[in-house]
C-alpha cells in the first residue's frame, strides 16, 4: 500500500520591502498565522480593510507604509497591494500540498459578496463592483481595483470579485475584501490527501 508523503511544515513567512521616491513599505506575512495584525499605512479605512484579511484569512499580517498622502490615497493602497502579492508569492513558495482553489461569498446585512481565487501562476484580475459613493472616510472606492491589480500582478493569482448586492459602499467594501480573505485562506489550505505534490497535471504553477 501507497502512503502519500505528509505536506512540509516549513514555515510560510515572508518579509519584503519596497521603497520607491512615492512609498516606503514593509510587509510581513505568516500564512500559517492566527489572524493578528499590525497596520499602520495612514488610510483609517483601508487599514480596516486590511485588517479584514488578518482575521478571515487567518494570516499574521504587518503592514508599515509611508506614502505621499499629500498628493492623494493611489500610491499608497497600490504599492501595498503590490507588496503584500510579492510576500504571499515568496511565503507559498512552489505551492506544493497546497488546495490552489479557493472561494467564498460572504454577507453585511444587505450587501454580499463572491470571491474566487486560483493559485494559478497566471495574473488575472475580473472585478465587478458598482459602488455607491466614491469615498469612504478618507479612501477612494476606485483603489479597491488598484489594490487588487497591484496583488495579482505579484502573487502569480486569478482573481474573480463580484458585489452581487449593496447598496451602503462600506458594507460592499467589507464584504469584498472578507470574502478574498476567506477564499484566500481555502486556497492556501493544505490539502493532506494531496501530499507535497503540486496541484496541477502540468506538475508546476
Amino acid at each position: 500500500m501507497t502512503t502519500l508523503p505528509v505536506p512540509s511544515a516549513a514555515a510560510r513567512v515572508a518579509d519584503v520591502q519596497r521603497i520607491t521616491t512615492e512609498t516606503q513599505i514593509r510587509v510581513r506575512v505568516d500564512l500559517d498565522g492566527s489572524g493578528r495584525a499590525r497596520l499602520d499605512t495612514g488610510i483609517g479605512f483601508f487599514d480596516h480593510m486590511l485588517d479584514q484579511i488578518a482575521r478571515h484569512g487567518l494570516i499574521d499580517l504587518e503592514v508599515e507604509c509611508r506614502g505621499d498622502l499629500h498628493i492623494d490615497g493611489h500610491h499608497t493602497v497600490e504599492d501595498v497591494g503590490i507588496t503584500f502579492g510579492q510576500a504571499v508569492a515568496r511565503a507559498v513558495g512552489d505551492k506544493r500540498g497546497i488546495r490552489r482553489y479557493g472561494h467564498a461569498y460572504v454577507p453585511l446585512d444587505e450587501a454580499l459578496s463572491r470571491v474566487v481565487v486560483d493559485f494559478s501562476g497566471r495574473p488575472g484580475l475580473h472585478l465587478d463592483v458598482r459602488f455607491t459613493a466614491g469615498m469612504i472616510g478618507q479612501f477612494d472606492t476606485q483603489l479597491v481595483h488598484e489594490f487588487f491589480q497591484g496583488f495579482v500582478n505579484h502573487a502569480g493569482v486569478t482573481l474573480h470579485i463580484d458585489n452581487l448586492k449593496g447598496h451602503n459602499a462600506h458594507h460592499q467594501c467589507e464584504t469584498i475584501f472578507k470574502a478574498f480573505a476567506r477564499a484566500l485562506r481555502a486556497a492556501l489550505e493544505r490539502d493532506p490527501r494531496l501530499g507535497d505534490a503540486v496541484p496541477s497535471t502540468k506538475g508546476s504553477l
